[in-house]
């Protein structure tokens, strides 16, 4: 069959299925990878064959452009003042949300996000996908570029979860309350972006032009969100592009090795940087006292800034994190896809320090396994840092936690392993009564 892989140009977004996209492929499948041409080095670097859609104009521009034009001056203030105070999309219970609040957020932060990462995308890969017909679509759970052309050609199609699926259950919540509300006042930004384009390629709206035909979850069963909807279990396996192991790293190491990593987008997107330098160099001079040895990933310009360099750290630009890992004892990161689920792979207790919407609900479900702890950004003062790698490194019963994790990582099938039910998925699921050019 043919399969049709997309994602908005996000690195990890779009690492987060590019096992999965080999295991297709050794399988005999035709696979073909969709995105803005500002992905097509990664796309091609992984061995997977590019169809570059879209501007020109990287997500980095995208994004600022939109910060400029809603007047935000940070990620940090765009993030707090788009969404109000008691919407915070990794919480808990989304039944404690009202309607004004779920409306406000999708006016304010959702819809506007989605339509960053997607618009510019869409004509072209509706296009791609009526002279390609791919029979199975698979894209990024923000892509939503990808259901849309799946609907359009008529192919079965499913979502990549890259964490817990809040998008789902948040959805569901403002479904409920919608009907709720008066019949002139059931206003609905994401049906009006996405019918919007579904109208305009002449097909129906359809609510599984945000769920897809069914999601494929990478989170162990443990984490996962009750929302109805048909969930295929897949093992997360680590993949952070083209890389090399350095030499230092098969040494092992005298002290436990200790990670402080930001993330790849955070090499290109300094609006990402969770920690400003003076906090970088706060940590450093504070855990310099401590028998570790300390790995820190930070852009080259963004390492030039420090002032100090302890003798116990190291601080480089890059390390596959799955080269790495397997070597830690305790990493701080910023609730990444790769960071995170890659933690679970490898057993390593977790410190997460991050502005990212899911980063709560992420460091609830870690705390509650007894696998890590989370430190907002704004408290992240090296003193903090340190106490929390203390305890980290210091109480077993961290790396009990995380072991028990991993092992439960470990029970779900592998990518090879989920190709069979892809291939009946796409025959349950396909449709061929699109319109085609």
């Amino acid at each position: 069959m043919r399969v049709l892989f997309t994602s908005f140009p996000g690195n990890t977004h779009y690492f987060n299925s590019v096992p999965l996209a080999w295991a297709l492929r050794a399988a005999g499948h035709e696979v073909r990878v969709a995105s803005a041409p500002e992905l097509t080095p990664a796309i091609t670097g992984s061995g997977l064959t590019a169809v570059p859609v879209g501007s020109a104009e990287t997500l980095q521009e995208k994004t600022l452009r939109s910060m400029r034009e809603r007047d935000f001056r940070s990620v940090e203030q765009w993030m707090t003042r788009a969404i109000p105070s008691k919407l915070h999309l990794g919480q808990e219970r989304a039944d404690d949300l009202d309607w004004d609040e779920l409306a406000w957020g999708y006016d304010g932060f959702v819809v506007p996000t989605a339509k960053i990462m997607n618009d510019s995308m869409v004509d072209e890969l509706v296009d791609f996908a009526r002279w390609w017909r791919p029979d199975l679509v698979l894209w990024d759970a923000v892509s939503y570029a990808g259901s849309l052309a799946a609907a359009a050609c008529g192919a079965a199609h499913g979502r990549v979860l890259f964490s817990h699926d809040i998008d789902a259950r948040t959805r569901n919540r403002y479904l409920a309350l919608k009907a709720e509300q008066p019949e002139g006042e059931r206003t609905d930004s994401m049906e009006e972006w996405l019918g919007g384009w579904a109208a305009k390629h002449r097909f129906p709206y359809s609510e599984t032009l945000t769920t897809g035909d069914f999601t494929i979850d990478q989170l162990p069963e443990s984490f996962r969100l009750e929302t109805g909807l048909r969930y295929l279990s897949m093992r997360h396996i680590p993949y952070n592009g083209p890389s090399e192991t350095p030499r230092w790293v098969w040494t092992d190491p005298a002290a436990p090795r200790v990670l402080m990593t930001f993330g790849l987008s955070s090499r290109t997107q300094a609006h990402l940087r969770v920690l400003s330098v003076a906090q970088v160099q706060d940590a450093l001079d504070e855990l310099a006292g401590l028998d570790i040895e300390l790995i820190v990933t930070l852009p080259d310009e963004v390492g030039a800034q420090l002032d100090r360099i302890p003798e116990n750290t190291r601080v480089v630009e890059f390390v596959p994190l799955h080269a790495l890992l397997p070597t830690c004892s305790a990493v701080l990161h910023q609730a990444g896809p790769g960071g995170f689920n890659g933690s679970l792979r490898y057993a390593v207790p977790q410190l997460i320090v991050s502005l990212f919407p899911d980063a709560p609900i992420k460091a609830r479900a870690l705390q509650r396994a007894g696998a890590g702890l989370s430190i907002p950004p704004a408290q992240a003062t090296g003193a903090r840092i340190r106490e929390a790698f203390e305890r980290l490194l210091g109480d077993p019963s961290f790396r009990e936690g995380a072991e028990n994790l991993r092992q439960e990582v470990l029970r779900q099938p592998a990518p090879s392993e989920v190709v069979g039910d892809l291939e009946a998925l796409a025959a349950e699921y396909g449709r061929r009564d699109a319109v085609v050019h």
